[in-house]
This record gives C-alpha cells, sequence and structure tokens, in this order.
C-alpha cells in the first residue's frame, strides 16, 4: 500500500509500534492535566489558579534539572527499559490522584510525574533516529510532532468530556489504563534499544556527569544546533504571549466568550499541525536553518498585528503563528539527528530538552508582566522584543550559509602517540594498551562537521575524543 509521504515512516514497524505507544501516552497526558485541573477546583475552589501555575512551575524545574540527567543515562542504558519503567510509575501516580484529599499531594504527585516525563521525552526523542533509516527520519520527526500538536488541541476537549462522563476522580483510573497500553506496546518491541559505543566509553560508564556536561557542549558547539537553540528562545518569548495573554484579549479587550477563546486557541494548535504536516511532506529546497529562521519570521510578525485585528484576523494571525513555531521546533529535532552521533543523541536531546524549557521559565514571568503592564498592547510590545532578538541572534551566531560543510564519520581505530608537553593524560593500567612500549591504544573519532569558504585553500582542524 502506497502511503502519503508524511505516514511512510510507519512502513517501520519498530518506529510504528513506538509511535502509538506516543499517541496513547499524549492521550494520558491530556487526561492528567485536564483531571488535575479540576480536582484543584475541588480541592481548594479559591486557590485553583495558583495551583495549576505552582503545578506548571514545578513542570518546568523538572524539565530543567533532569532531562540533561534522563539524556546522559538514555545513552548508556536500554532505552526501552526506560520508556517501560516512566510509564509504569507514571501509571501509578496518576492512579494515586484519584485519592489526593490535601494540596501538598497534589505537588507532590505532579512534580513525580513530570519528572518521569522528562526522563521519556529524551529518551524517545532519541530513539527516533536509531531505529528509522536517515532518509525517513525527517518524516517520522514531522509525525510525531503533528500528532502531539492535534492532541494538543483536541486531546484536552476529549478528556474533558470523558472527565464529564467518568467523573473527576475516575478520569485517573482511566488515564492509567492509557500508560498501561503505552508500556505494553513499548515492551514489545523485541531486543533492547541500546547504542554502541567504544571500548573506552563503555569502561567509563558511571560517569554520567562528563555525559551531562558533553550534551551541553555539544548543543552550544555546534554552529546550526545553537543558532536553533537562540531562536527557540524567541520562540518560547512568542508562545508565553500568546498562552498567558490570549484569554484575557479576547475576553477584556474583544468582549468575547469562553467559545471564542477555545477557537482562536484552537487554530493556534491547527496551524502547529498544518506546519508539521508541511514539513514532513513537502520537499523545501530550504536547509533545516533555514526553515527555523523562516518559521521565527513567521511567528514574531504574526504577533505584530494580534491587538489591532478583530476575532477573525486572530484566527489567521494565530494559525500563521502555530506553523512558525512547528517550523522552528521540528527541523532542530531533526538537525540533532543528523549532526550527532546516535551514541550521544540522547545526552544531547535531554540538554536541548532543558534549555528550550529554561527560555520558557524566563519567557512565562515577561508575558505576564507585560500582560498586567501593557494589556492593550500586549502583543505588539512583545513582538517587538522578539523580532529585536532575532535580529541580534541572526547578526550575531547565524550559521554562515556560504561556507561548505561537509561530515566525516565517526571511526574507530589503533594509534600510536608520545608525552610531551602536548598530549599529557594519565593511563588505566586495567586498560587494553596493545603495545605499552610503543604506546598505542584504542581510539574513537566522533562524528563531526567541518565547515570552510568555498576555496581550495582551508585548514582542517580535527576534534577527537580518546581512552585508554
Amino acid at each position: 500500500m502506497k502511503l502519503p509521504s508524511l505516514f511512510r515512516s510507519l512502513r517501520n514497524p519498530l518506529f510504528a509500534r513506538l509511535y502509538f505507544a506516543q499517541t496513547v501516552s499524549l492521550l494520558g497526558d491530556a487526561l492528567t492535566w485536564v483531571g488535575l485541573a479540576l480536582l484543584a477546583v475541588e480541592v481548594a475552589p479559591a486557590n485553583s489558579a495558583i495551583i495549576l501555575a505552582t503545578a506548571l512551575t514545578l513542570r518546568i524545574v523538572a524539565f530543567v534539572f533532569l532531562s540533561p540527567w534522563a539524556g546522559a543515562i538514555a545513552d548508556r542504558s536500554d532505552r526501552k527499559q526506560i520508556m517501560v519503567v516512566t510509564h509504569l510509575v507514571r501509571l501509578i501516580l496518576v492512579c494515586l490522584l484519584t485519592f489526593v484529599t490535601q494540596v501538598w499531594q497534589i505537588y507532590l504527585l505532579t512534580l513525580g510525574l513530570n519528572s518521569l516525563y522528562a526522563f521519556f521525552t529524551p529518551t524517545y526523542k532519541a530513539t527516533i533516529p536509531l531505529i528509522v533509516e536517515e532518509e525517513d527520519c525527517p518524516r517520522a520527526i514531522a509525525l510525531s510532532g503533528a500528532t502531539y500538536q492535534l492532541l494538543g488541541v483536541f486531546g484536552p476537549g476529549m478528556a474533558g468530556g470523558i472527565a464529564a462522563w467518568v467523573g473527576v476522580r475516575q478520569v485517573f483510573f482511566l488515564d492509567g489504563v492509557t500508560f498501561a497500553i503505552a508500556a505494553v506496546l513499548i515492551f514489545s518491541l523485541p531486543g533492547s534499544l541500546r547504542v554502541r559505543h567504544s571500548q573506552e566509553e563503555a569502561r567509563s560508564a558511571g560517569r554520567v556527569w562528563q555525559n551531562v556536561k558533553e550534551g551541553t557542549t555539544r548543543l552550544f558547539a555546534d554552529p546550526p544546533l545553537r543558532y536553533a537553540l537562540a531562536i527557540q528562545l524567541v520562540a518560547s518569548i512568542a508562545g508565553a504571549l500568546i498562552l498567558v495573554n490570549t484569554v484575557g484579549y479576547v475576553k477584556n479587550i474583544l468582549l468575547l466568550g469562553d467559545a471564542e477563546y477555545g477557537w482562536v486557541m484552537a487554530a493556534f494548535g491547527l496551524g502547529a499541525t498544518s506546519g508539521a504536516v508541511a514539513l514532513g511532506t513537502l520537499d523545501l529546497p530550504y536547509k533545516h536553518s533555514q526553515i527555523v529562521f523562516i518559521g521565527a519570521i513567521a511567528l514574531t510578525v504574526a504577533l505584530l498585528g494580534g491587538n489591532a485585528v478583530g476575532l477573525p484576523g486572530l484566527l489567521v494571525l494565530w494559525a500563521i503563528a502555530g506553523a512558525g513555531q512547528s517550523c522552528i521546533n521540528l527541523p532542530t529535532q531533526t538537525l540533532i539527528a543528523e549532526r550527532v552521533p546516535k551514541e550521544s543523541q540522547g545526552r544531547v536531546y535531554g540538554a536541548h530538552f532543558a534549555w528550550s524549557h529554561l527560555w520558557w521559565g524566563l519567557s512565562y514571568p515577561l508575558a505576564g508582566w507585560l500582560g498586567t503592564y501593557q494589556t492593550e498592547n500586549v502583543f505588539f510590545y512583545g513582538s517587538c522584543i522578539g523580532i529585536a532578538l532575532l535580529v541580534v541572534v541572526q547578526l550575531t551566531i547565524s550559521p554562515q550559509g556560504h561556507q561548505h560543510e561537509h561530515r566525516h564519520q565517526a571511526l574507530y581505530h589503533y594509534h600510536e602517540h608520545i608525552h610531551d608537553e602536548h598530549h599529557q593524560h594519565q593511563h588505566d593500567r586495567g586498560g587494553d594498551l596493545l603495545d605499552e612500549a610503543a604506546h598505542a591504544h584504542y581510539h574513537y573519532h566522533t562524528a563531526m562537521f567541518h565547515s570552510h569558504p568555498h576555496s581550495h585553500a582551508y585548514s582542517h582542524n580535527t576534534h577527537h575524543l580518546h581512552g585508554h
């Protein structure tokens, strides 16, 4: 059967199973957050907004501090086990929400759930390039992103209907069923999902802290990845403005109701879904970094006119903004898959997950301040800040488009060396040195990208990791 290009990655049975597990898990997440909102109103009606705001803050804290460790552990362990265990523990925690009677219990269980989510998500993202062929990887990432956005639009509505049918407390048991199904689907994947490492990597398996630092180092050392991460700061400012201030603008400035607010946010989500589908379907003649820049322009410029339009115009602008956000997030994920060796992708996805959510942790207060003191022009001023930041990023750290780039694949080999003032390190006598006299050792060159101008004469600097 010939599938549309976006769905061709589902021909891979491993990815198909993992994808459906993610879909079921996302339905569970929607049930969790709708159930938490209703539970907060039931436990503390007067303080429900504070409870939800604190829960979102705990979510950001968990992501920022735990995701880098999760990614490093994913590079050392069986990723299938990590994903199964996180789902099973989440199953237990969401079922415990049924018996909550105190606010502190909500906070504790929310922190636990988000900590597990911080371990699952980088592991899942790093697993896609591991099981999908390189040519299908962008489509697999786009399909996963489109599903995430689509369920972000329809998931809460479905969850709200289910909660109204089965009851606030009982919805968490149904939530647990979704996590159980996802765990079974992942557990049914054949074999293990481990990345191969060199001997020195295997011998240093306990040095997780070094791996955590390496994830951030790789993220900031690679020009396109560093640029995409900086653009995501721009995206977080615009996204926070939309999430925090749309409800106030629709209800207090346009004097419309809850239904119209729902339409506007649905337009934003459907725009993001459409952007993800387009990236997975169309063969665009642009580099990923160029798509990221185009997405940033669309997102920030769409906000520029947000305070000057009525409901129809806001629907269009927010749909454009949603598409722009997908054009930033998905190519960034693909860049990591293309530019980072598979044995290091977990730690880089973990570092990226942490840094990108740190941007949101900074952007939410800015959006709140603008919404409080610049109510009638909140989107205009926020867009101006985003555009100014985009110009700075573009002028300072944009990858040099005129440069040529090529990749050296990862290489394992032995070579001899001597100790002098330029090469000093300690040797582990328990290692596998081939010849102590000649002083040779097992050596690993990581896959590297080299950029140079279009010229026949250029310097070629190598970078490598080695151990004994």
